[in-house]
């Protein structure tokens, strides 16, 4: 279990993950010292594994997103996956139930690049077929 004080550092983390250790301390009112040994501790222990960018919205904008479902031979599930996580563009992987066992998340600049990447997924060994799904338009995100 972590601490309320652990969920208050958390917290301002989630808004800004940049943050130094002497604005943490001066937000939680705590000292720099606790700040750090908190920080570690919750890294230890696995609560936080890293720290990610938030892309913005511009950006975000100009990419060419799609969700891609996959069929896979259930023989080599493992080796698929490690070979999709070793692919940039591929944002997310999901395991799913239903005819498809993933999703992926795929991020591209144009739509050529997305093209090659679909092609570069569909050839992978263990993947029996796709189908993907151009992202048109983000109503909202959470």
């Amino acid at each position: 279990m972590i601490s309320k004080q652990d969920e208050r550092l958390i917290s301002v983390l989630r808004s800004n993950a940049r943050a130094s250790i002497s604005e943490l301390a001066r937000l939680l009112d705590m000292s720099r010292t606790t700040v750090q040994s908190r920080l570690q501790k919750l890294e230890q222990n696995g609560v936080i594994q890293g720290y990610k960018i938030d892309f913005g919205q511009d950006y975000l904008g100009s990419l060419v997103s799609a969700h891609v479902s996959i069929k896979v031979k259930q023989k080599l599930t493992a080796k698929t996956n490690n070979a999709l996580k070793q692919l940039d563009h591929i944002s997310a992987l999901y395991a799913i139930s239903g005819e498809y066992d993933m999703i992926a998340i795929v991020e591209a600049q144009n739509l050529e690049q997305l093209s090659k990447l679909l092609d570069e997924i569909g050839n992978l060994d263990g993947v029996e077929r796709t189908n993907s799904a151009v992202i048109l338009e983000t109503k909202f995100q959470r």
